[in-house]
């Protein structure tokens, strides 16, 4: 048998179902188009559907009193995000927040210093990196409050005067938002000092996890997201997820959403696909940079709520 190009079967274009359009693609936009209008005017496919389709699952959400579950890595608040999550608690965008131990950090020393983030290269060779009292000091001090990791940093954020309008912690504390911290033993900067006790460190963990699974308990009909966690936070989740189900929690039908740089093994099937293949629900999965795509999502958000 001979391969012969004229003998190929053609059809018709008039016959093909076609994936795009004239509908989905880009508009128009100038400098000074509104912001409202520019997102409108994106064009319909991928990552900006799956944009439109998470803030619609939120304001959704809001509207109905479903739980909006944000974690996140402390990549997110190197990035500069700590001013929108911030928003987002006192906008009542997301009714939870959890994050791993660096995000933690990362908060108490913005708020509290206005700066975070060494140089780890500079700082083994003289064995300095994470050496730093003043973190440790009022990381352990937020520990001795004991009412867990998360809530101690943020109280310990506002009473020593922080800035909490940069701080998703205290901002979540002032607003009666859970906030729930989720460390790894050794993994943390502030593990090795004197000042951290262990033992009370896995003791507020331990409540931590607590009201955290309280809130994954709630999400049914609710959204998690997460963002820049690569280990930590999806398995926490998928942990809390398992137990509270275990436990009989009514938990279905949740919007799962992933962001982050590149795809990651455990968000991509802790958080986005085993939940809602067992559970039900929508999924949604955007990759690229923390600092671009999240204020982006704000604005599809602000754009839904109909605010811009």
């Amino acid at each position: 048998m001979k391969f012969r190009r004229e003998e190929l079967k053609l059809k018709s274009l008039s016959n093909r179902t076609s994936k795009i359009n004239s509908d989905l693609l880009a508009g128009e936009w100038q400098s000074d188009t509104p912001v409202g209008e520019f997102i409108n005017a994106l064009p319909d496919v991928l990552a900006v559907r799956e944009m439109r389709k998470l803030a619609r699952a939120l304001v959704k959400a809001k509207k109905t009193g479903g739980a909006r579950l944000l974690m996140y890595g402390g990549h997110v608040i190197k990035c500069g995000l700590g001013p929108l999550i911030a928003r987002w608690i006192k906008d009542d965008i997301f009714t939870a927040l959890a994050t791993n131990g660096a995000g933690s950090i990362h908060d108490l020393e913005m708020a509290l210093y206005g700066a975070t983030s060494e140089d780890v290269q500079a700082g083994i060779k003289d064995g300095s990196f994470g050496m730093w009292k003043e973190t440790s000091i009022h990381y352990g001090n937020a520990l001795d409050r004991r009412q867990g990791i998360g809530r101690g940093i943020g109280l310990e954020i506002i009473e020593k005067g922080g800035n909490t309008l940069i701080s998703p912690m205290a901002t979540a504390v002032e607003h009666g938002c859970t906030v729930t911290v989720h460390p790894s033993l050794g993994s943390d900067i502030v593990h090795p000092p004197h000042y951290v006790d262990w033992s009370i460190l896995g003791s507020e963990a331990e409540k931590d996890f607590t009201a955290f699974a309280e809130v994954v308990g709630s999400l049914a009909n609710g959204v998690v997201l997460n963002v820049g966690s690569a280990v930590v936070m999806p398995e926490v989740f998928l942990k809390a997820l398992s137990s509270v189900r275990n436990l009989g929690f009514p938990v279905e039908n949740i919007t799962t959403a992933d962001f982050d740089m590149i795809k990651q093994y455990r968000s991509t099937f802790n958080v986005v696909r085993r939940p809602v293949n067992a559970l039900g629900g929508q999924k949604v999965e955007v990759t690229g940079h923390h600092e671009i795509m999240l204020p982006l999502l704000d604005v599809f958000i602000r754009a839904e709520e109909k605010l811009i």
